[in-house]
């Protein structure tokens, strides 16, 4: 009798461990129970939609067209605050567009590093940008980059990875270095990176449990924000427009959008970006790392450390600049003018 009810207990917990794993089905945009559809978008060759808006000169006048690749939380809503006379100036178009997953682009349940490159391509071809086109990230929007870089360089005029997460896994990084910047995060952070990295099952269930802090950027901890970042905030919250864009960049669920860009950006790639060749031996293009001095998210060492194995990136560091760095006063600017026409900052160091 004893054993019956130890076994019954035993199936009973494991049916429960399952269903508290399982991430809920996401709210599809356009499905019946799902937000609705309001921006244009276009269907990728696999079905899935992808939502766009477009900004700046309009696209037939512009000279440089530019692929916006939001980060962590967020969406196509996202706005890299360049000055209307720089952009009117250059002839700049800017198209950004929601990761898979995220705001009203359709969840990808086989997403990857990979498929980064092919969603931005497949967005690109359909929108007439041409043969080449700029590409530009912010943060964890940068293994989109790496993924254009790796395998679609042909298609790039040029590539800026502005404060790009690194993944603490790459096979290049020697063991000593990777793990003094990991113990560098706070120790829920820390936990949570190596759940996303080694037991990707049970994420869900590490994201959404209330024992102990998960991810210290989704929670908006204040310790990962350094002095710059903090007034950057105030001032964002000023303007009240934070709040209203990450709402609509998780409103298909947080496991299709916030969850899956965790795994994705801190699992296993396909590849080691510090292994990838110069793409533009000719200097056909050229590809801008930024990096702030006081970025609390991003290790500074480690950012080095992929600059110094690839002399062919532009690298860059900005004195007191956070994690927020681009959205400082002309800094947008300046990113801008040195990936488009060559002007670059006088160089620095931290």
């Amino acid at each position: 009798m004893l054993s019956r009810i130890v076994l019954a207990l035993f199936i009973g917990l494991i049916g429960w461990a399952y269903q508290a794993i399982q991430p809920p089905p996401p709210k599809i945009c356009g499905s019946p129970n799902g937000p609705p559809v309001i921006s244009p978008r276009i269907i990728l060759k696999d079905g899935r939609h992808l939502a766009y808006t477009e900004r700046g000169i309009p696209k037939e006048k512009a000279r440089y067209k530019i692929v916006i690749v939001h980060g962590l939380s967020s969406s196509k809503d996202f706005t890299l605050p360049a000055s209307k006379k720089l952009v009117e100036q250059l002839g700049i178009y800017f198209v950004s567009f929601d990761r898979a997953g995220y705001g009203e682009s359709d969840p990808n349940p086989k997403r990857s590093v990979k498929s980064e490159a092919f969603d931005i391509q497949e967005l690109a071809d359909q929108l007439n940008l041409g043969s080449r086109f700029y590409v530009l990230a912010v943060s964890m929007g940068g293994y989109s980059i790496w993924s254009c870089i790796k395998y679609i360089p042909h298609r790039l005029a040029g590539a800026a990875l502005v404060v790009p997460v690194v993944n603490y896994w790459w096979p290049s990084f020697p063991a000593n270095l990777s793990t003094v910047a990991y113990n560098m995060q706070l120790l829920q952070d820390q936990r949570t990176l190596r759940i996303a990295h080694h037991a990707r099952p049970f994420f869900h269930f590490w994201m959404t449990q209330k024992w102990f802090p998960s991810s210290a950027a989704i929670q908006g901890h204040p310790d990962i924000f350094s002095r710059q970042d903090k007034e950057l905030i105030q001032r964002m919250m000023a303007l009240n427009t934070d709040g209203y864009v990450q709402d609509k960049a998780r409103q298909q669920g947080d496991f299709e959008s916030i969850h899956r860009d965790l795994m994705v950006g801190f699992g296993s790639w396909e590849f080691d970006p510090m292994e990838i060749d110069n793409p533009f031996p000719q200097n056909e293009a050229s590809v801008h790392l930024w990096q702030g001095c006081d970025d609390k998210l991003v290790p500074l060492i480690l950012q080095r450390y992929v600059a110094k194995k690839l002399p062919w990136i532009k690298y860059h560091e900005v004195p007191d600049g956070g994690h927020l760095l681009f959205l400082a006063d002309g800094m947008s600017d300046t990113i801008l003018k040195s990936l488009l026409i060559g002007q670059e900052p006088p160089p620095v160091s931290c």
